[in-house]
């Protein structure tokens, strides 16, 4: 087999598309922009794929996305409001800070 020449049939126009899709979900542009992370060689980062490394390759961005999706915790819950919460709302700010001042409190602004 000569230099840079792949080992196999080539990967098909629909697996390119599918891959190129999975690693645009994944965050990147494109093939080469995806070289360094994912560890592509130089033919590959060219879009030239075998039928098996595409495959492989598509079965690993499927189990990678899957994995992210099932993890992904559920948002909490928005705390209740409480009527002490709703009387703070309708105080000035420097009022609520000269008197936790007061108390001993140190107050900095965000």
């Amino acid at each position: 087999m000569a230099f840079g020449q792949s080992s196999g049939p080539p990967a098909t126009a629909r697996q390119l598309a599918q891959l190129l899709a999975l690693l645009q979900e994944a965050g990147h542009a494109d093939f080469r922009d995806a070289r360094g992370p994912l560890g592509f060689t130089q033919r590959q980062a060219g879009g030239k794929f075998t039928r098996d490394e595409a495959e492989q390759l598509i079965a690993q961005l499927d189990a990678t996305d899957a994995d992210t999706d099932e993890t992904a915790a559920p948002a909490p819950p928005l705390p209740r409001r409480t009527a002490a919460d709703k009387l703070l709302e309708g105080i000035p700010t420097a009022t609520l800070a000269a008197e936790l001042q007061r108390r001993g409190w140190v107050v900095l602004e965000p």
